[in-house]
């Protein structure tokens, strides 16, 4: 293979990896889905909310940042945080499912979403540094110009899956009773409040063991 070939080769493998993470259910999928009721656009919102806090973690673990990352003490720490703020975000995200359902997206509602559910999950911490970090490496091989490139086609798979989401919750909402409206709040909810439970006992197991 040329040069060329093998740099496409790599972007190729690195837009499948990053789709088969985005497209996984999660605090994001969820915040997403129940955010696209009210505003088409609310997943490209989402979406420069997270590339706020991901973006420089792509930097920072470039710059050698994922050892501290990999560390069981800060992944509990962060486990525990996020966990908290997810079982938070989702009983609110239930008790005002009427609400909810009535009110419209300001859009900075919507990017500050996608801040919290990025930062508030450990396990996209702990992704960027594996399996990131993994990717990071490979790209500096073929030279520090492709390291913007693998950010872009990364970042544009969690734009286009996330506007993709929203759009199609908003362009079928019309087709919905009342009742259901609520579920997809309830079942948004509900997501979090796994997830967070999840962090939150999965951490304290570890601190503890």
């Amino acid at each position: 293979m040329s040069g060329t070939e093998d740099v496409l080769l790599f972007l190729g493998m690195v837009a499948f990896v990053s789709l088969s993470g985005v497209m996984a259910p999660g605090p994001m999928f969820a915040t997403t889905i129940a955010k696209g009721y009210n505003d088409l656009r609310a997943g490209i919102k989402i979406s420069f909310g997270h590339a706020v806090v991901e973006i420089p973690l792509m930097v920072a673990i470039f710059l050698g940042f994922d050892t501290v990352l990999k560390n069981d003490q800060v992944f509990i720490a962060i486990g525990i945080v996020g966990g908290v703020i997810l079982l938070i975000l989702g009983i609110d995200q239930i008790r005002t499912r009427n609400t909810k359902v009535i009110e419209k997206d300001n859009g900075r509602s919507s990017f500050i979403s996608g801040i919290i559910m990025t930062a508030a999950n450990p396990y996209f911490i702990l992704w960027w540094a594996t399996v990131g970090a993994t990717l990071i490496a490979g790209a500096v091989q073929f030279g520090l110009i492709i390291l913007p490139v693998f950010a872009a086609v990364h970042l544009s798979i969690d734009f286009a899956w996330n506007y993709l989401l929203s759009f199609s919750v908003y362009k079928s909402k019309a087709i919905w009773n009342e009742r259901w409206h609520r579920y997809l709040f309830v079942a948004s909810g509900g997501i979090m409040l796994f997830f967070g439970l999840y962090f939150l006992v999965s951490s304290v197991q570890s601190l503890l063991a």
